[in-house]
C-alpha cells in the first residue's frame, strides 16, 4: 500500500480568543484549506476542520507534507487578530499560532464522503499531537515507522520551528506566498509593498534556508 501524509493540527491558545475572532479564525482556516486543495489539486489534497480549531489533512503525495505544513503554520502566524489583546495565552497563540504533526505512513481507510480516516499515518500525526505537552516550545513534528528518518526531519523540523515561531505578521505573510511559488513581483503586488520591501522579509525570514529544506523534504521523502 502507497504512503499518505497526514497532518493533525490545532490553534495554540484558541479559547482565549474572543467570539469575534474566533469566528474571523475559523472562516479564515476553512479558506486556507480551500486555498490548499485548489494549490495541491483536488485529487491530492484533502482536509477539513473540526470544532473550529482543529484541522486533519491527508496528502496523496508524502512529498508536499512539509510544504503543506508552513503554509499553514505562516498563514496563521500572518493573520491580523487579536493584535490588541494582551495576556499570556494571547501571546501564545501569536508567538506559536498553531500546532502541526506530520505523518507519513499507510491509510487502512481513506473516505472522503464519509469522513473516515484511518491508518497509521494519520495515527502518527494525531497522536503526536494529543502527546504534545501543552506549554511545549515546538510546535512542528514529524513522525513516520523509519525512526532514522524520524531523526532526520524532527531535527530540521525543529529548526524550522525555531525560525516560524520568530517571525512577525508581514514576515509570515511572505513566507506564505513564498510557499506558494510567488514570485517577488507578484508578492509586492498582493501586499501593496515594494519589491525592497518584500526582498527585505524574505531575507531577515532565512527563506533561503527555509527553501532548502522544503527541497530536501521532497526529494527525500517517498
Amino acid at each position: 500500500m502507497k504512503n499518505k501524509a497526514t497532518i493533525s493540527a490545532d490553534i495554540v491558545s484558541s479559547t482565549a480568543l474572543n467570539v469575534e475572532d474566533r469566528l474571523i479564525l475559523e472562516k479564515k482556516l476553512l479558506e486556507i484549506l480551500r486555498d490548499l486543495k485548489q494549490f495541491f489539486g483536488e485529487k491530492n489534497f484533502y482536509g477539513r476542520l473540526i470544532k473550529g480549531d482543529y484541522i486533519e489533512c491527508v496528502l496523496e503525495n508524502p512529498k508536499q507534507a512539509l510544504r503543506a505544513a508552513l503554509i499553514l503554520k505562516s498563514f496563521v502566524k500572518s493573520l491580523d487578530i487579536a493584535q490588541n489583546d494582551k495576556g499570556q495565552a494571547i501571546n501564545k497563540f501569536k508567538e506559536y499560532g498553531i500546532r502541526i504533526a506530520v505523518g507519513i505512513g499507510e491509510l487502512a481507510i481513506f473516505d472522503t464522503k464519509k469522513g473516515i480516516i484511518d491508518g497509521e499515518a494519520i495515527y502518527f500525526s494525531g497522536r503526536a499531537i494529543n502527546e504534545m505537552p501543552k506549554n511545549s516550545k515546538y510546535t512542528l513534528i514529524f513522525k513516520s515507522k523509519n525512526e532514522k528518518r524520524d531523526e532526520e526531519f524532527t531535527a530540521i523540523f525543529k529548526l524550522l520551528d525555531f525560525m516560524f515561531n520568530k517571525y512577525k505578521g508581514a514576515q509570515s505573510k511572505v513566507v506564505f506566498y513564498k510557499l506558494l511559488n510567488k514570485t517577488d513581483k507578484e508578492i509586492a503586488l498582493l501586499l501593496n509593498k515594494s519589491a525592497s520591501t518584500v526582498n527585505q522579509h524574505s531575507t531577515s525570514t532565512g527563506w533561503y534556508a527555509v527553501n532548502s529544506a522544503v527541497q530536501y523534504f521532497e526529494k527525500t521523502i517517498k
